[in-house]
């Protein structure tokens, strides 16, 4: 705030002012050029800016009997009207000093409804809620609070102690629990990949059971049909190739070696063959 007492002066846009005629409210003045009366007249200034007011570190106590230690941040300025104006010289004397000591007895009543884990995690509902109730009780003053901001919740060492150590517990608790989440992921990832090959082991049993019985179906149609009329001799020429191979001995006659010979003539040709070594 400043006075004027010179007959000429300005205002700038930013400030409001009223004149006093004998100490006595007479007119609201705005920005620009003015006039007034030497030594009767004398004109008061305010400026309508928001003000930034930084309260100090405050002690207070939760709802669960911690004592914390909370400072912000108050914006506030003198409404733009002249009643506004007008209030803020009548109804106050020092109004940003007013409004510093009223948020701190409204800060002490909303920590007081709350726990210290709530104080924590409701700053922004902490500080809109004491925005709300200073502007209401500055309302009388002329006065606008704009807003309020939470700086700093600073709890007691040994609390903050606890809180960390909690917080450690916390961390490994979880990476304990992803652990054992990856290693039954990995156990069942195992499990469907052993499934898997076992399966596909059994189907190629299967296709090669089905490719050998397929395989003899075409031969047994094979035979059926090129070699239904020949299957005894077939069998003979099997009989003398066995016969072969093992070195048997054979009486060689006119009518050569044949599987007819072998198969159908050999006891004939054997029994000759013991008369004649008699007869000598």
């Amino acid at each position: 705030m400043r006075t004027v007492y010179s007959p000429i002066y300005t205002l700038k846009q930013y400030e409001r002012g009223i004149v006093e005629f004998f100490g006595k409210y007479r007119r609201f003045v705005e920005p620009g050029l003015h006039f007034q009366l030497p030594f009767v007249e004398l004109t008061r200034i305010r400026d309508i800016r928001e003000h930034t007011m930084d309260f100090p570190p405050q002690d207070v106590i939760t709802k669960d009997n911690v004592e914390i230690t909370v400072d912000g941040i108050i914006w506030a300025r003198p409404g733009l009207d002249s009643e506004d104006v007008k209030m803020s010289f009548y109804h106050i004397d020092d109004w940003s000093t007013a409004v510093l000591e009223l948020a701190k007895t409204n800060l002490r009543q909303e920590f007081g409804k709350l726990t210290l884990d709530e104080s924590l995690v409701a700053r922004e509902k902490i500080a809109s809620n004491l925005q709300l109730s200073l502007d209401k009780m500055t309302d009388n003053w002329g006065i606008k609070v704009c807003n309020v901001e939470i700086k700093l919740i600073d709890p007691p060492e040994d609390i903050k102690k606890a809180m960390h150590k909690q917080k450690i517990a916390e961390q490994e608790r979880r990476a304990m629990r992803l652990l054992a989440t990856g290693k039954f992921e990995a156990a069942e990832q195992e499990k469907k990949a052993t499934i898997q090959v076992a399966e596909g082991r059994k189907e190629a049993e299967i296709r090669v059971a089905e490719g050998k019985a397929k395989a003899i179906e075409l031969v047994n149609e094979a035979a059926e049909k090129y070699f239904a009329g020949n299957a005894q001799d077939l069998k003979k020429l099997e009989v003398t190739e066995n016969c072969l191979k093992n070195n048997t001995k054979v009486v060689l006659t006119d009518k050569g070696i044949t599987p007819q010979l072998v198969v159908g003539d050999l006891p004939v040709i054997e029994k000759q063959t013991h008369q004649n070594t008699d007869m000598k």
